[in-house]
């Protein structure tokens, strides 16, 4: 039996480890041949948790090609087709290099996992400039890089064959940017950004046959050990809810031919659930009386409806997700 994503050929960012893995691992079951990519540099460090006394990530930062191949090979031993690609998505060049590296390895790219991403956590009076910029880079500059490289080549796939082909981008957005994240005022920032850029490739591709949409993940990861650390691994076999193997389900349907009525959208996912957002609705609308509002009349309107109402809402994330914490 044809397996859902036989004969297509998928890029996962990202791929050497946590989410990225399981993408991987998942897409080349459902019988995609991929390009694993991964930097293999550790997504965070230098941001000290001090009740545990060390270093988050550790290690210097340098990178390496190791976790990418290891991915790589597991999907060769299990029966599978892969090949492993060590470069950065945050550059520009590297990140055309890895999307033809798909096209001269297998022929052609069908799908697009960007996945690939740091943490440079800091309240924003304490940030420095390089921490704002090196997560906006690999997070948002790195999802333009492979969506522009992997777009022309549908395009020009498209007019080539007088019609649509096919082409699923699956972006990795993020809660922070929903609820909102104190400590990752450039991570919450990236994030709303890929979402903005997801709707955006969305509309400009659905044309040529390619839908493009963002999930918001809950995963543990080398990359997320301190956000989940209060919350409980089960003690019995059952599977951690945190686990990334919940989230690699979703990443596969939405890349499959199932999907194709799928676009533009936004989902939340972790432990066997999947939330569809909204786009941002009106939740009150006021007239001026006069010709144009002064300072009275909205004091006058806004103030009682703001009066009482939390200053901001965030989700209760042991609520929402059931765990409990050690």
């Amino acid at each position: 039996m044809a397996q859902p994503l036989e004969g297509l050929t998928a890029l996962v960012t990202g791929a050497g480890r946590g989410l990225g893995r399981a993408e991987a691992l998942e897409l080349a079951r459902l019988g995609a041949r991929v390009v694993v990519n991964d930097l293999g540099r550790p997504g965070r460090w230098g941001s000290p948790l001090p009740e545990r006394g060390r270093e988050l990530g550790g290690g210097s930062g340098a990178s390496s090609a190791a976790p990418a191949e290891e991915v790589a090979e597991a999907i060769r031993a299990a029966g599978g087709q892969a090949v492993a690609h060590s470069g950065d998505v945050a550059d520009h060049q590297q990140a055309g290099e890895m999307v033809q590296l798909a096209i001269d390895t297998y022929g052609r790219l069908d799908i697009l996992v960007n996945n690939a991403g740091i943490l440079r956590d800091r309240m924003v009076f304490s940030m420095t400039e390089d921490e704002w910029d090196s997560v906006i880079r690999v997070h948002l500059k790195g999802h333009f890089n492979t969506t522009h490289f992997a777009a022309a080549h549908w395009r020009a796939r498209s007019k080539e064959a007088g019609g649509p082909v096919f082409g699923r981008i699956v972006n990795t957005s993020s809660e922070a940017f929903l609820a909102g994240s104190a400590g990752q005022p450039n991570y919450a920032a990236a994030k709303g950004g890929i979402v903005g850029l997801t709707t955006s490739t969305a509309l400009a591709l659905a044309k040529y046959g390619v839908t493009a949409n963002a999930i918001c993940p809950r995963a543990r990861t080398r990359m997320t050990e301190d956000v989940f650390a209060g919350f409980a691994v089960p003690e019995d076999g059952r599977l951690d809810p945190l686990a990334p193997e919940h989230v690699a389900p979703l990443v596969g349907y939405l890349a499959s031919p199932a999907a194709s009525g799928v676009n533009g959208q936004l989902m939340v996912v972790h432990g066997g659930m999947v939330a569809i957002a909204e786009r941002p609705r009106i939740a009150a609308k006021f007239d001026t009386a006069k010709e144009v509002f002064g300072y009275e009349e909205l004091d006058g309107l806004l103030t009682p409806y703001f009066a009482g109402r939390p200053a901001h809402e965030t989700f209760a994330a042991a609520e929402v997700l059931g765990l409990k914490r050690d």
